[in-house]
């Protein structure tokens, strides 16, 4: 008999075109398939938490499968890994009920999206962050510093609640709904990675569902806050016009990751 197994992996998505598989084009869920049909000798097919664009990245992503292997759960991971590329790790693994699916029945999500400032570019961070050629954002005198990340976090609180948020969504998606309900956002600084010279400014937000580029245009949003071309009290207005055009540009996919999925 089939068992149900949800499992949490992360992947650097610089490599892939995307979660879902694609005809001709390498995708997470295509590498992840044939790492687990290996492993267990049989075709699996999964179920992903998210459809994930081009370049974005994921630190927990959770997806399930049905299999016939007798490989018990919670040796999935280190089974699997033997078998994936080096940018897809499996991270943990349980069984579920027969009714558990990845997608639907996720209550909440978390994204991150990672910027860092600076007149030259930070090689380590390649498609990893958003690179804003700028003065260093840590060398700015510190109360113009703290008056800025005040700015982006009073901005990203208007975020939050229950809105349609047309003028955060990518033209070409199909939705029966724009209404979205944000619970949490915040703008705040993490220390260098690799290493690094200069902190990433992440914009964090969860909510219990997100329209196509929602996270990017956000973020894209917030460095307009950023470099003073908008005031914190206009986001409020460009939710309630339901215009894409008055909403900043679309921040590139190289920042963006899935922090984390509730269930």
């Amino acid at each position: 008999m089939d068992r149900n197994i949800a499992m949490t992996i992360e992947y650097c998505g610089s490599a892939y075109c995307g979660w879902q598989i694609q005809d001709n084009a390498p995708t997470v869920q295509g590498e992840v398939e044939r790492a687990l049909s290996e492993l267990c000798e049989k075709t699996v097919k999964v179920t992903g938490c998210s459809r994930t664009d081009a370049g974005v990245h994921a630190r927990n992503f959770v997806l399930n499968f049905h299999t016939s292997s007798t490989i018990p759960p919670e040796r999935f991971p280190a089974a699997l890994n033997s078998f994936l590329p080096g940018d897809i790790a499996a991270k943990s693994a349980s069984e579920v009920p027969e009714s558990f699916h990845a997608r639907y029945d996720a209550r909440f999500k978390t994204y991150r999206y990672l910027t860092y400032i600076a007149p030259c570019a930070d090689t380590m961070l390649w498609k990893r962050a958003w690179h804003i050629k700028l003065p260093a954002f840590d060398t700015l005198d510190s109360p113009e510093r703290e008056e800025r990340l005040a700015a982006m976090n009073s901005a990203a609180s208007y975020f939050t609640g229950t809105h349609d948020f047309s003028a955060f969504r990518a033209e070409g998606s199909n939705v029966r709904s724009t209404v979205r309900t944000i619970t949490d956002a915040s703008v705040f600084m993490l220390d260098p990675f690799f290493g690094g010279e200069h902190p990433l400014l992440c914009f964090e937000v969860r909510g219990n569902g997100f329209l196509y580029n929602m996270v990017r245009i956000m973020a894209g949003t917030l460095m307009d806050i950023y470099k003073n071309k908008l005031t914190p009290g206009e986001i409020p207005q460009i939710i309630e016009s339901l215009d894409r055009t008055r909403a900043g540009m679309t921040a590139p996919s190289d920042g963006l990751y899935l922090y984390k999925v509730e269930y």
